[in-house]
């Protein structure tokens, strides 16, 4: 059985790998803000956990992972890929306990950023890293719109940010060789890596079946539906344009917020918005277009 290759950075591009990203962004966040729900209980160290082994056993009765097992050279990305999904969310959640959804995922995001500018030729690319990197500074305290912020949280989002840039460049190593069924491994792993941290706070309450279908909720929109979508981009999206394509996540961020925790936007933050989605089209339709040659 063949798994589903790495696309090559020339390959066009379709629409179907943009919707998939947009519903796993969406899914993301829909997800994240009913794991704000669960912190009182569980605590972002639970929550992480329950989110990670419940997504771990929903894409593994979807994708049967061990039907194709990785080799022995695949090894080590798949375990920094684990890692790295283990660890991002760890922060993730331990930052968005202490400060609001829509900047949590805008600082987060200046890791996408950074690999979107990993190899660029072109000019015209780091013209829209900048509106994009702007926009994320109007979403972020920076623009003076959210003095008090807790620094620790800031800190959190930030590390958390570090280890998705990671997870983009060891999610495409790892899923050359496993195509989307690196997900499943990839989730299995992190739920095991969180135990240490998760399972004192969430042990009281596995036996509780509100608490515990939350946490399905949580697993379901936050874990296994969007690892399931990226898996499948990644493997028909260059590292570059998936980097720049989720610069609309903190504008779904920010809405999510909103809608679901009442989280208002200003007209700094709509701007920050409008910022990052013209930079997020701008970039998918330069990918489009053929590198200029470096001589």
């Amino acid at each position: 059985m063949t798994s589903t290759p790495i696309a090559k950075p020339q390959a066009q591009m379709g629409a179907m790998p943009v919707l998939g990203l947009l519903g796993s962004m969406l899914s993301v966040q829909i997800g994240a803000a009913f794991a704000k729900g669960l912190f009182p209980v569980l605590g972002p160290e639970g929550t992480t956990m329950l989110r990670l082994a419940i997504g771990a056993l929903m894409l593994g009765a979807v994708l049967r992972p061990w039907k194709v097992l990785p080799s022995r050279r695949n090894l080590p990305w798949l375990a920094a890929y684990g890692i790295t999904v283990c660890a991002m969310n760890l922060l993730f959640y331990a930052a968005l306990q202490r400060i609001p959804l829509g900047i949590c995922v805008a600082l987060e995001f200046t890791g996408p950023l950074f690999v979107a500018t990993l190899g660029s030729r072109r000019l015209l690319d780091l013209v829209w890293v900048g509106l994009a990197i702007a926009g994320v500074v109007l979403l972020s305290p920076f623009a003076g719109i959210s003095r008090g912020l807790d620094p620790l949280g800031v800190a959190l989002a930030l590390a958390a940010g570090a280890c998705w840039g990671l997870y983009i460049i060891f999610a495409q190593k790892a899923g050359a060789e496993l195509g989307v069924r690196t997900s499943a491994y990839g989730m299995a792993i992190a739920a095991v890596l969180a135990l240490p941290f998760g399972f004192g706070a969430a042990q009281p309450y596995l036996g509780d079946p509100h608490i515990m279908a939350g946490a399905a909720v949580v697993g379901l929109f936050s874990s296994a539906l969007p690892f399931y979508l990226e898996m499948l981009v990644l493997a028909r999206m260059p590292a570059k344009v998936y980097g720049m394509l989720v610069c609309l996540e903190p504008a779904g961020a920010a809405l999510t917020g909103f809608l679901f925790l009442a989280e208002k936007l200003n007209l700094l933050q709509c701007a920050g918005v409008a910022a990052v989605i013209v930079a997020a089209f701008g970039t998918a339709v330069a990918a489009r277009r053929p590198a200029p040659s470096p001589t």
